[in-house]
């Protein structure tokens, strides 16, 4: 593991030592990302001479191949263990993802014998893989665990992904959880209705009374026969309005771009990227999933990064839509040091997000989504290697992708890219309660809360096809939530017919819709350490986890610092509480398409496209002649432009100024002081917030006028 002082961490039930990855030969780093890695080695068939001998032979340059490291992969073979063991637990963790991670925290936490379970050889999922600008984590939703982990990293956006790692395993060894890497769920095995133990494809064998699924894919739930969805639903089966078929105008093309290999003809078929299937109605269900993508941990190229890798496989013409998107004047790059994610680049209309090509991956068996795995790596990798070196592309653009690269201090033992799959969904939970487009809304409220979600309903897309004889994406929505909505306990339990003894934290019982908001890494944090108190409590009052005293988990889960219900407003300005004169976004002028929120009042924003098409003009009039302090209100985040242009009509004259809308309103975290100006009653005062040239979505939420005089 990269940047990481020695520490001991107990593993299986013994101390093993974990070293830094740079000083571990390369065909035995596994022992550093798996600190079990000798007593795997004797299980497998070596004897501990052998494995004495390996290291001779390591320090030497002589490592079998059996022994190497798997590289960016997803999955590979992994020897069948001589001996296969039986470890009982009172609860076992499937997944080490951050839900994983803060489930097995707490179960321990909780005096129970508690196992940890991971596919792979790092813990963190995302939140260590390179998902460090963080949506939906604010500190007025998370708490508990989740706050302790912001609290040992020092901050919630922006951490290097060998932090994130390095805190999570430090939460496991503070809490003794014995820690089992590699071990790939092969079958779940249940009496009745509840699970005895599942066995991974090693040959080992966990029994507990409780099981959590904390994988992304919702893995240990399918094998355990319980209900579940994949895809969007039609609007009709909950009566959702952004469910199934959409288009919309955040990351799609905004400009006219022709599908075909010879423009305008049809018969010289697609380029490369584009679906042949015809558009359908808007709002029907389909099996489609929204895009994967890797989220790059970027330096810049002067201060450690690597040169972009040109992957096996690569082929220019996968590009050729991009660059005839370059071609009708696209030109927006905005790589930077840190996370970079989809519409960092173009938009996000043609992006990281290999659109299309991970349908099969939620029920795919492992050597089919190692295929998809790197299908992702070429397609991602090849793209920014076309863009910083085809001769094609313009300087201006391959100058900003030159300018960065993958940082050579992050992700060692994959060559400084991401070893985890953006996998945004996958399964999701039917059960006997399912959250909707409605929860998100405000409209239906769960009255028994184990977790707080705020982001926007969100997804990216889903298809790339022909409308009106042009590209356009399908799939993206984002739709504002006007105020923290609870997570039901019941959305994280099966159906009990089904499994009693099971809860799921991230594939959880929701619509694709509802799933939006509930799939932020820091939700999945708080959902964690829910599901193992209820896990806990249950093994405690001998009842099967719907039979659960839900009054009961609620007592435990506040004394432990969880989040439950939300008391402050809706997110939109309560206007008629704020002095002065004021306009919210509702009332301004705009000029081009604005994506509004749920709720009047809400804020609104330009959908990062059509630069310098789009602007707000909020008119105002003053009771009396005299100064006035003039007060922009926007909604802060790391996507957002960072010099906005704000035009000022006053009695004087007119100004400019600019604000970073990436900085948090200095006043009541909602409003930026733009300056004091002389306004007359008998004209009306004008602010109008622009577009041109911004880096970034540009925010309207309210303009307010305050006397001075």
């Amino acid at each position: 593991m990269p940047n990481m002082n020695p520490s001991n961490q107990k593993i299986n039930g013994r101390l093993a030592v974990m070293r830094t990855a740079t000083s571990a030969p390369p065909c035995l780093r596994a022992s550093v990302v798996n600190p079990n890695f000798a007593e795997a080695t004797a299980r497998r068939g070596a004897s501990w001479i052998g494995y004495a001998l390996l290291v001779v032979a390591a320090a030497a340059g002589l490592c079998p191949a059996v022994w190497a490291e798997p590289g960016l992969r997803y999955y590979y073979p992994v020897p069948m263990a001589s001996a296969p063991q039986t470890v009982e637990a009172d609860v076992c963790v499937y997944g080490a993802t951050p839900g994983g991670v803060t489930a097995a925290v707490q179960a321990s936490r909780m005096g129970k014998r508690v196992v940890l379970v991971e596919f792979g050889r790092h813990v963190g999922g995302m939140t260590a893989g390179g998902l460090s600008d963080t949506d939906g984590g604010d500190k007025i939703i998370t708490g508990g665990i989740a706050d302790e982990f912001y609290a040992r990293i020092g901050k919630r956006s922006g951490f290097r992904p060998s932090a994130a790692e390095a805190a999570f395993r430090a939460l496991l060894a503070d809490a003794h959880v014995r820690l089992f890497f590699e071990h790939r769920l092969k079958r779940a095995e249940k009496q009745g209705n509840r699970i005895v133990q599942i066995t991974t494809e090693e040959g080992d064998r966990f029994r507990a009374a409780m099981f959590i699924d904390a994988t992304y894919e919702g893995d240990l739930m399918a094998r355990a026969g319980v209900s579940y969805a994949v895809g969007r639903e039609g609007n009709d089966t909950y009566h959702e309005t952004i469910n199934g078929v959409i288009f919309g105008p955040k990351d799609n093309f905004d400009r006219p771009v022709d599908p075909y290999v010879t423009p305008g003809n049809p018969a010289s078929g697609l380029l490369s990227g584009i679906s042949p299937e015809p558009a359908r109605p808007v709002g029907q269900g389909d099996k489609f999933v929204q895009a994967y993508n890797f989220r790059m941990w970027l330096a810049p190229a002067d201060k450690g990064a690597l040169p972009w890798p040109k992957p096996a496989g690569y082929d220019p013409a996968r590009y050729a839509l991009l660059l005839r998107y370059i071609q009708a004047g696209a030109r927006h790059v905005d790589l930077h040091a840190g996370d970079n994610n989809n519409h960092h680049m173009f938009n996000g209309a043609f992006s990281t997000d290999d659109i299309g090509m991970n349908y099969a991956w939620p029920d795919a068996d492992y050597p089919t989504r190692e295929k998809i795995f790197q299908e992702h790596v070429t397609y991602q990798q090849g793209l920014m290697y076309f863009l910083a070196n085809d001769p094609r592309v313009p300087g201006e653009i391959q100058n900003k992708v030159r300018a960065f690269g993958p940082a050579a201090d992050e992700f060692t033992d994959t060559g400084g890219w991401p070893n985890q799959l953006y996998v945004r969904e996958a399964r999701r939970m039917v059960s006997d309660y399912v959250m909707t487009e409605h929860n998100g809304s405000g409209a239906v409220v769960a009255e028994d809360s184990i977790a707080l979600a705020s982001y926007e309903m969100d997804s990216h897309n889903t298809s790339r096809l022909v409308v009106d004889g042009k590209v356009a994406n399908e799939g993206q929505t984002y739709r504002d939530v006007p105020r923290p909505f609870p997570l039901a306990y019941r959305a994280i339990v099966p159906r009990e017919a089904e499994c009693g003894n099971l809860l799921v934290v991230f594939c959880v019982s929701a619509s694709h819709t509802g799933l939006s908001p509930l799939r932020m890494e820091p939700v999945l944090m708080i959902t964690g350490q829910s599901a193992a108190t209820a896990a806990c409590l249950s093994i405690d009052a001998h009842c099967p986890v719907q039979k659960l005293d839900y009054a009961r988990l609620r007592e435990r889960l506040l004394a432990d610092k969880q989040i439950l219900k939300w008391n402050g407003p809706a997110s939109g300005l309560r206007l008629t509480r704020l002095k002065g004169v004021v306009a919210d976004a509702s009332q301004a002028r705009l000029t081009g398409q604005w994506i509004e929120g749920l709720l009047p009042g809400g804020y609104r924003h330009d959908g990062n496209i059509d630069k310098g098409r789009k602007s707000a003009r909020f008119e105002l009039t003053v009771p009396k002649d005299g100064r006035y302090e003039v007060r922009l209100a926007y909604v802060a985040h790391s996507n957002r432009a960072t010099h906005v242009p704000v035009r000022i009509e006053f009695a004087d004259g007119e100004t400019t100024v600019t604000v970073n809308q990436r900085e948090k309103p200095p006043i009541n975290n909602a409003f930026i002081s733009l300056g004091i100006y002389r306004f007359a009653a008998s004209r009306p005062a004008a602010v109008t917030v622009g577009t041109e040239k911004t880096d970034g979505y540009v925010v309207i939420d309210a303009v307010q006028l305050l006397p001075v005089d």
